[in-house]
């Protein structure tokens, strides 16, 4: 499938700011199964280009004196090929068992082995038990914007009972991680069959005998063509698509907009 796709990421502040710096993970990775045919970057400042630890590309951007409002504009055309069960042929740049290791927001915790006993009492062996343990989570934690933000712990989801497609990756990847298998975040855009258009958040789960599996954890499947990769990395908080610090501006109003266009 090939895709034109334009984001619009929007501040707005209540006094204009002293300074901006923003972390921009906004173009989508280059992979065996996704090209990226053209892209480009607006923003009202300096934007510096790099690559991170991931293999992410990455834009620094730096307003010294921003306007009340600032607008990030991202636009271009991906190329996605289906992918067999979810599998991404290329291994990253790290080593999966960089991926085993658990963070602030996806711990080893009582509440997260007992779900994981509960939810995968056999352990998590292959891609059949990755879609088990996604309708685990599904099960154990219903979408329901506004209950979370992109700082509550997979625990703290597991008690909430409630969540959104970032709170079910965190969930898996605590899991994944507690039962010792190699799992990474991934951030990018999603067309469902539907139409529905979304920034979305997703998980790749690493098997010795089979490598990376990217599951759909919020719609209990592998991912395709479907999806758009911008990102991976240990959580949310180093696959953000948009994060960053700012001096002054007083009270800060966020929107979001994205569009896509199927084009073959």
């Amino acid at each position: 499938m090939r895709y034109h796709v334009r984001h619009l990421t929007r501040y707005t502040y209540a006094d204009p700011p002293h300074r901006v710096v923003q972390a921009l993970r906004l173009t989508p990775r280059t992979e065996r199964h996704q090209a990226v045919r053209s892209w480009r970057i607006e923003a009202p400042g300096e934007l510096h280009a790099s690559g991170d630890a991931h293999g992410n590309q990455c834009h620094l951007l730096i307003l010294p004196r921003p306007e009340s409002t600032v607008d990030i504009v991202v636009e271009g055309e991906v190329e996605i090929q289906p992918l067999a069960d979810g599998v991404v042929a290329d291994d990253g740049i790290l080593p999966p068992l960089v991926y085993a290791a658990p963070t602030e927001l996806t711990r080893d915790t009582p509440a997260v082995r007992a779900f994981c006993a509960e939810a995968l009492p056999r352990g998590l062996r292959g891609p059949a038990d990755a879609l088990e343990l996604a309708r685990a989570v599904c099960a154990r934690v219903r979408y329901e914007p506004g209950v979370t933000d992109v700082s509550t712990r997979a625990e703290r989801v597991l008690e909430l009972g409630h969540g959104v497609c970032q709170d079910h990756a965190h969930v898996f990847l605590a899991c994944a991680r507690t039962l010792g298998v190699p799992a990474r975040y991934v951030s990018g855009y999603l067309m469902t069959m539907t139409g529905q258009i979304a920034s979305h958040a997703w998980i790749d789960v690493h098997f010795a005998a089979s490598g990376w599996h990217s599951v759909d954890v919020t719609h209990q499947q592998f991912t395709s063509d479907e999806h758009c990769r911008l990102a991976v990395a240990l959580d949310y908080g180093s696959a953000a698509p948009v994060r960053g610090v700012r001096r002054g501006g007083g009270a800060e109003t966020l929107h979001v907009e994205v569009t896509i266009r199927r084009l073959s």
